[in-house]
């Protein structure tokens, strides 16, 4: 009888997560959240922003009525910035997120982490990336040393697997069917 395995996949997605300055105090609750949730936390530190950092930041926000405030409330204490990994990271921290509006969040989405820690629209406690491609623009941002290499996908993560890892595990399998413990127990 043939058992039929699925297909080995590689889908592990990073996202940006920040701790805003006004919830830095529950920074271990936050986290502890975090990891029950499946989430690794790959990289993080504890930072201050300048307002123009900020401003480059939130650079996609420009020109919106809230911006001023928003680069004034993102440089008015520490935050911490931690990249966060899992399969679907995008999503599923956005979903943990709920709302950008915490006032809405308590309706809607009553056990997210906005709904939870935030307090109105502009100070929700939490950030998250939008996608994929915004979350590793904000990573280079706030993480400038880190290495974003692509995690490959589909054919190329199974050429990768089959060029690379089913080879050794081959070869040390079968190695180890060679040797014989002393004493197996």
């Amino acid at each position: 009888m043939e058992v039929l395995m699925p297909e080995p996949q590689i889908c592990v997605e990073r996202t940006l997560a920040i701790i805003k300055p006004d919830v830095i105090g529950k920074e271990e609750e936050i986290e502890d959240l975090i990891l029950r949730s499946g989430f690794h936390i790959i990289q993080k530190r504890k930072l201050q922003l300048s307002p123009e950092q900020c401003s480059n930041f939130y650079a996609e926000q420009f020109g919106k009525l809230f911006f001023p405030n928003l680069t004034a409330y993102m440089s008015s204490g520490p935050i911490v910035a931690m990249v966060l990994a899992r399969n679907c990271a995008v999503s599923y921290w956005k979903e943990l997120l709920g709302p950008s509006n915490s006032l809405r969040a308590r309706i809607t989405h009553p056990h997210s982490l906005r709904a939870l820690y935030g307090t109105d629209e502009l100070r929700n406690g939490l950030h998250g990336s939008l996608s994929i491609s915004s979350a590793e623009k904000e990573i280079r941002f706030i993480f400038p040393e880190a290495i974003l290499e692509p995690v490959p996908t589909g054919q190329r993560a199974r050429d990768y697997l089959n060029l690379y890892v089913k080879p050794t595990l081959l070869a040390a399998l079968t190695a180890l069917c060679k040797e014989k413990p002393a004493d197996p127990m």
